[in-house]
């Protein structure tokens, strides 16, 4: 890791409440990107409660959220982002094959038409930075404009997480490996 992981003793008045409200929020842990945003209080504060209402809170439900985050991970082959939410993304019902395809830079066989919208329209996103008035509006008829909205926050909440893992090198528990190829 680039940086240092600070221990609860060594943070600073400022650095322990962040720390404590992640804990005591609905992940009950310090999520692995507050490692590095808990240098900058103010930083970390407000990204741990967007991410909160980003990962739990969005009309999308956890599974579209979860196929969106994946995506992210993917695209940015962010390793830890991967490995937490592949996990979540299966209890939260994806077809372990859409989860295999998406690591393997396949495009996924989708029947659902809100996983097709979900899918379609973070890849564009990614990949043209812009979405098509054709992709924008079977998102917004699968999602609704508030669930098109929420999904663009998902999609720009974890690529901030999927770009502070790979800036600071945050890498995966001992003794796992990635399942994603560079």
């Amino acid at each position: 890791m680039r940086i240092r992981d600070l221990p609860r003793e060594e943070m600073t008045e400022a650095q322990g409440r962040v720390a404590d409200e992640a804990v005591a929020g609905k992940r009950g842990r310090i999520p692995a990107p507050l490692r590095a945003w808990i240098h900058s209080p103010e930083l970390g504060a407000r990204a741990q409660r967007l991410g909160e209402f980003c990962r739990y809170d969005t009309t999308l439900g956890p599974r579209l959220s979860e196929l969106a985050i994946l995506v992210v991970a993917r695209f940015h082959t962010a390793h830890y982002e991967w490995f937490a939410h592949k996990r979540e993304a299966l209890k939260a019902g994806l077809d372990p094959s859409i989860v295999a395809d998406i690591a393997a830079r396949r495009i996924p066989d989708l029947a659902e038409p809100r996983d097709r919208a979900v899918y379609d329209y973070v890849s564009t996103l990614l990949v043209t930075h812009r979405v098509p008035d054709d992709v924008h509006a079977a998102a917004v008829r699968a999602l609704g404009e508030a669930g098109v909205v929420e999904l663009v926050g998902v999609v720009g909440y974890y690529i901030l997480v999927a770009l502070t893992l790979n800036a600071f090198e945050i890498g995966l528990p001992d003794g796992e490996t990635s399942d994603l190829a560079p």
